[in-house]
């Protein structure tokens, strides 16, 4: 270093070695933990309905656990992982050789954001007991088919999946829950929704359970050619994977198994959607059965003001006993939470802190809805095809 004041490196050094170690502790690896099924009757002892939980592929579900310690040791971020969703036997099979439909392939995971372990960073849930349960089924945690074909060897046991990784988490403590809340982005959000009602049931009845969907709340509109596109989509979804009998029968009861079960949820949630979710647009509005020759790019402010409309629309008509928060956020990112986008870019706190206050009540309500396109331009633009990193 000749010829350099010592004072030039020595405080970037610092500083640089300072964020390795801040990195390093938000960033370490958690441990993944699988449940496993010895025999046909499984590890759980659950009933005969209940035989082998597993992923698409027939391996273990997953989940990682970070335990909770002092005033969080019994509070519980229960976080399910996203990932679109098989409406097809051969798209099925496809995710059965990737992480989205087998254990085998998932890689190493690391908590941060809401999920990380920083006080700084993460004042609110830093010591809770923090969860990311891994999604490998491709309906949400919904499917419950018994027989497996032995040309495609796809299991749909997303429900039995749910249902077992509950079952160990409970036995891990959750049991004595006093503050709980389940969360998921893009099919985890929506997961969230559809298991909402029935988490807050597992728990005991002094505990305070609210849940938190980010990108998981996706419109009931006709695409571009006037067609319902997403409800076929959905119906395909719940046919292959015999969803129906594990949706909330609050909401079938009176609705298609493809429909909007957000009306007929009991237990608070949290919305959190981008106002021009690019994957929305692409797979909703304009999905290429409606748009063969990619032209819609030409009336691309139209498309985008019309998924703003029917975001309000339907937010506005959320009942107030669920409805405590939402967020529309100027942007298209889909989802927002795992690339930990600053929302105080768009003129909002982040993420975790408006969960937070929502969540502890430090605030009557959390409701923000961004300005329409193209206004703020402070809200990078950043494309993606991606479900969820």
């Amino acid at each position: 270093m000749v010829g350099v004041k010592s004072g030039t490196w020595v405080c970037p050094l610092i500083c640089l070695l300072y964020l390795l170690a801040f990195l390093q502790v938000e960033g370490d690896n958690v441990p993944m933990t699988l449940l496993k099924c010895s025999s046909r009757r499984s590890s759980f002892q659950m009933n005969s309905s209940s035989y082998f939980p597993v992923c698409l592929d027939g391996s273990p579900p997953a989940y990682h656990l970070s335990p909770g310690s002092g005033s969080g040791a019994n509070n519980w971020l229960v976080f399910v992982e996203g990932g679109g969703w098989c409406s097809t036997v051969e798209y099925c099979v496809e995710r059965k050789s990737n992480f989205r439909g087998s254990s085998k392939h998932m890689p190493p995971l690391s908590f941060s954001g809401m999920l990380g372990g920083v006080q700084k960073s993460n004042p609110d849930f830093y010591n809770w007991n923090r969860v990311k349960i891994r999604y490998c089924d491709g309906a949400s945690f919904t499917g419950d088919i018994e027989t497996v074909d032995p040309a495609t060897d796809l299991h749909f046991r997303g429900a039995r999946v749910w249902r077992a990784i509950m079952k160990d988490l409970l036995a891990k403590g959750m049991n004595k829950a006093e503050n709980a809340l389940l969360g998921g982005c893009s099919a985890g959000g929506l997961t969230t929704i559809l298991h909402c009602d029935s988490f807050r049931s597992l728990l005991p009845a002094s505990a305070k359970v609210k849940c938190f969907s980010d990108a998981g709340y996706f419109i009931d509109a006709k695409d571009i050619s006037g067609a319902d596109s997403i409800q076929s989509f959905y119906g395909d979804v719940v046919k292959l994977h015999a969803s129906a009998n594990n949706l909330p029968s609050s909401c079938t009861s009176r609705l298609p198994a493809s429909k909007n079960v957000v009306a007929t949820m009991q237990t608070p949630l949290f919305i959190l959607n981008a106002a021009y979710d690019q994957w929305q647009i692409r797979n909703i509005l304009v999905p290429t059965s409606a748009d063969r020759n990619n032209t819609w790019e030409t009336a691309s402010s139209t498309s985008r003001n019309v998924l703003r409309i029917n975001f309000r629309h339907c937010k506005d008509n959320v009942p107030e006993r669920t409805a405590g928060g939402r967020q529309l956020v100027y942007g298209i990112v889909h989802p927002l939470m795992p690339r930990s986008l600053p929302i105080r870019r768009c003129g909002y706190v982040p993420i975790g802190k408006a969960v937070g206050d929502w969540y502890f009540d430090r605030s009557s309500a959390v409701r923000k809805i961004d300005c329409p396109y193209p206004c703020n331009t402070s809200c990078r633009r950043v494309a993606t095809d991606s479900m969820e990193d």
